[in-house]
Formats: C-alpha cells, structure tokens, sequence
C-alpha cells in the first residue's frame, strides 16, 4: 500500500530556514541563560548549595519537558506562526522581571514565598520558550520524506543554543554585567524578537509589551540587590561594624566569610580565627617566622595575622574568585607584596605547583557556599597537603557543619588515613556531639600538643574545648573516609543554619 508523503502546510508566514534556525537556537539559549542566571539570584537567600542547583536545574528540566510536550500539541492545533510571537514576548517580560519579583519575594513575608516565586521564574518562560522548537519544526515540514534532517537538523540547533547560552552566561556575561541586567537585557531581547516576529493585530500587543519590559526592567534594575559586588563566584557586601570603627565583615551570598579590622589586624573577632591563630602559637614560638599557603583567602584576615604578629613570615593564599580579591584591595585596605601573595586559582590546583616539604602551614578556608568544596575534603586532596608539608608541618582546616555533624566526622575520618595526628577543637556542644557550627581540625605527621592548644584558646578566651587521641576516636565512630571517588559532602551535611563566629 502507498505511503503518502504529503504533509499538509501550515500557515507559516514565509518562515524560512534562517529564521528557523534563529528561533530555535535563541529560544535554548536564552533558557539556560535564565536558569544559570536563576542560581545566581538566588545565592544570597538560599546559599549556593548542591540543593539550591538541583532546585533550579530540576524545575528547568521539569520546563523545558513541560513545553516541548504542549509545544507539540499546541503545533498541531492552532496557527504557530501567531503563537511564536506570543511565547517570546510573554516569556520576555517573565525574564525582565525576574530579579524584582525574586528579590520581592525574598523580602515579603520572611522569604516564606521565595521557592515559590523561584519556580514561577523559572518553570514560566522556561516552559514558553521551550514550546518554540515544536512549533517552529511543524512549520518547517513540507513532506514526511524531510521529517528526519528537519527534526534532526533542529534538534542539533537548539543542543548548540543551550550550549552557547551556558559557555556565554558562565564564562562572559557573569564576570562582566550584573545579573539584573542580564534577565532586562535578554527580556527586552525576547521581546523584540516577538515584535519581528509578530505581524498584523498582534504588533500593538507587541508594544505594549515592550513598554511592560522596559518599565519593569528599570524597576528591577533599580531594586538594591543586597550587593556591593557581583563577582564571579557570589553575590559580596561589605559591612561596618557599629561597635569598632575599623570593622568590616565580608558576606559572600548569606554566609559571614571574613572579619577584618582595617585598623588592627591582630584584633580577631570570629572565634573560628581565634582558634586557628591559638594553634600556631601553641605550635610555633612567638616571632617565629613560617612558609604558609591558605587554601581560600576571603578576608585574608589570618595572612594578615600572621604578617604583623610574625614578621617576616611568607604567606601565599589561593583564593578562586578574582572578584572577592578586588573588594579586599578596595573595601579592606588589603597590601600584597613579597611576604604576602595571592593567586587568583583553584585551591587544589595550587597545591599541585608548590614544592615537597616547603611549608610549615597550610591552612583551610575555602567554602563554596556552606560547605568546603569537596574536592578539597579527599584522601587525594589531603595526601597533596601532606606532601607539601615539612615533617613537623601542621594542616589547620576551618570545618562547618550540623548535629549529627556527619561531614566533620567524615572528614577528620580522612584525615586521620593521611596524617599520623589529629585533634579538634569546637564549642562544648559541638565536641559533644549535640550542637553545630565551627570546627577547627588540625593534623600533622609530628605530634600534636593537645593541652598548649587548649592553653592557647583559653588565653586568647575562646571558649572552645580541643580534643584528640581515643576521645576524638570515639567522636570519629565509624564515619567513612571521603576519597575523589566518592565524597557526598552536600549530602553529608545537614539543613543549614548560619553558623556561630
């Protein structure tokens, strides 16, 4: 029996194969551009957390299903060329809005709607823009014979526009323009396209549209974002403290990273610093210069320590985020130099450049959002650590987690697989097991003194409690080892609560 081949026509206006191609790999790209940006708004309410990203990444996924499907039927039964113009332009004032009603939400109600608003930002013109392709394949059809190079060819454009849109957002629009005016530009981006696209009845809607954009946009982009800074990694403030006039805390996204005093760098306010800065006096002799590296910068407020309490003293710190390191240069009075250095890297990545047994410190206070980045946490990551130590060399990691404390656990687990010592110190509550916040681990290939730590934090009246040796073993239990393989940090730690300074 015959196979007919004919397809009947759709009313498709003169759509030809540039516009085509145009539609469908603008329409992708702008939606990874939105949920990329989405991540980014969100940061400073949510944190930058594995939970925040598989939120956001979830409900474009559920979108982009949920338009492809009704895109489909919506070819099949009505006037796609009409109905492109309206996706665009509908989907365009969601994007433009966007960062207004996000941070509207985060403001109304005690944040209680903004997963809410989250979802609606998202999963809308995620879900318009996605039901272009259908649309815009059904109108390119002319015979059943052409059905497998026109979807295909499609497919493959709009793969290339998600592509493009990610590399662009990530890499270009990110480090360069703030996130508010990526969601306006690209809304009044959709918009003019819907208006080229539009014809007849339809252009005033159009134009209505536009002016909806524009306003809205503007309205957006003048709302305070709750940033000084944008910087590659995070949403960065500065703020004075009213009780010291030399105070600043630096916030990356919702999370106190630094304390800084422009007129006193040996004034140490978090008693996280105050316990690490306990641990060199109790192992190093006062005025005793060291090689250091840090592992994350923030603040730099332990270099800084280091530099005006043990002059002379080398300290390297390879911090991530170029832009974090310009808002300590403007708005922290940082000065580099040949005792003090920064690199702009990855901390992992750094390690691998410095010499066997060339430090007497390394210090850990790298955190991406609420956590430290689990490729810093390994048996791969610490046994580097170890490598770059000198014998009597001390590792002094900055830890933050939640009853039943399961990351830290973890953690000091790995650590003792790598260094001959352990020990730890934290709030009562925390040694205890029935409380979180802070921890400070130190490990080393050389003995520990325990009880000078424990001296030193009295002195300096930190009120933590250092521990090691069979308590610490005890505390342990049987938490696993955490390897390049396998280290489910985000898992391991629990719902998070700013932690205590």
């Amino acid at each position: 029996m015959p196979v007919d081949e004919s397809v009947t026509p759709s009313d498709d206006g003169g759509l030809g194969h540039r516009a085509a191609v145009a539609l469908v790999f603008g329409s992708s790209a702008a939606v990874l551009v939105v949920e990329i940006v989405a991540l980014r708004l969100l940061a400073p309410y949510l944190g930058l957390t594995l939970e925040t990203s598989t939120l956001v990444i979830g409900l474009a996924l559920a979108a982009i299903a949920g338009g492809s499907w009704v895109g489909g039927r919506w070819a099949d039964d009505r006037d796609g060329r009409a109905l492109i113009g309206t996706l665009l332009g509908v989907s365009g004032v969601a994007v433009a809005v966007t960062p207004f009603l996000l941070r509207g939400a985060a403001s109304f109600a005690g944040g209680g709607f903004l997963v809410v608003a989250a979802a609606a930002t998202i999963i809308v013109p995620g879900w318009l823009l996605s039901a272009v392709t259908p649309i815009v394949t059904k109108l390119r059809l002319r015979t059943l014979a052409e059905t497998g190079s026109v979807v295909g060819s499609l497919s493959g454009i709009g793969t290339v526009g998600a592509i493009t849109g990610t590399v662009l957002t990530g890499f270009v629009l990110l480090s360069r323009v703030a996130v508010s005016w990526i969601m306006v530009g690209l809304g009044v981006g959709l918009v003019v396209a819907a208006v080229v696209v539009e014809v007849g009845s339809r252009r005033r809607a159009c134009v209505v549209a536009v002016s909806v954009v524009l306003a809205g946009g503007l309205a957006a982009g003048l709302l305070p974002s709750g940033c000084d800074a944008e910087t590659t990694y995070h949403c960065a403030r500065v703020e004075a403290d009213p009780a010291r006039e030399g105070g600043r805390t630096l916030v990356l996204d919702n999370l106190r990273h630094s304390y800084v005093d422009l007129d006193d760098p040996t004034h140490l306010e978090f008693s996280y610093v105050g316990a690490l800065a306990a641990a060199v006096d109790a192992r190093w002799a006062a005025g005793r210069t060291l090689e250091a590296h840090h592992l994350g910068g923030g603040g730099l407020t332990l270099p800084r320590w280091l530099a005006a309490t043990r002059p002379g003293t080398s300290s390297t710190v390879s911090e991530i985020d170029p832009g974090v390191v310009a808002i300590d240069e403007q708005r922290l009075g940082l000065r580099t130099g040949p005792d003090l250095r920064v690199r702009v890297e990855d901390a992992r990545r750094g390690l691998g450049v410095v010499a066997d047994g060339s430090l007497d410190l390394v210090v850990g206070d790298a955190f991406g959002g609420v956590s430290v980045p689990w490729h810093l946490t390994t048996r791969e990551a610490l046994a580097e650590v170890d490598r770059v130590l000198r014998p009597e060399g001390v590792y002094a990691a900055n830890l933050i987690d939640n009853a039943p404390l399961a990351f830290a656990r973890a953690e000091v687990a790995t650590l003792r697989t790598v260094f001959d010592h352990v020990a730890l110190a934290s709030t009562p509550e925390v040694v205890a097991g029935s409380g979180g916040g802070n921890l400070v681990v130190l490990a080393s290939d050389a003995p520990l003194d325990t009880a000078a730590w424990q001296d030193a934090l009295d002195v300096r009246e930190v009120e933590w409690r250092a521990t090691d040796g069979a308590d610490l073993e005890r505390w342990v239990g049987d938490a696993m080892v955490l390897t390049d393989d396998h280290a489910p940090v985000d898992q391991l730690l629990t719902p998070y609560r700013r932690p205590a300074a």
